[in-house]
């Protein structure tokens, strides 16, 4: 994936999220997928794909469960 290709991606989540904290961070090796980031924090991998001359991305984005507030227990009946 090209840095223009990065930037055009990064450029639109920001747009459709309404989030200018939204980054999509250089991998550190070629041939790596680059990772997507708000702020500081990498939230999940961006991944190109081209395939019969077209070209999509797909993020995989992973939430650990540490990283999630407590569980509410459910409500009895009304």
């Amino acid at each position: 994936m090209t840095r223009s290709d990065m930037e055009r991606v990064q450029a639109y989540l920001r747009q459709l999220f309404g989030c200018p904290k939204i980054r999509v961070v250089a991998p550190a090796k070629a041939g790596l997928p680059a990772e997507l980031a708000v702020a500081d924090e990498v939230i999940g991998t961006l991944y190109e794909d081209r395939e019969e001359g077209e070209t999509s991305y797909a993020i995989q984005i992973t939430v650990l469960e540490e990283d999630l507030p407590p569980a509410t227990p459910p409500r009895r009946g009304h």
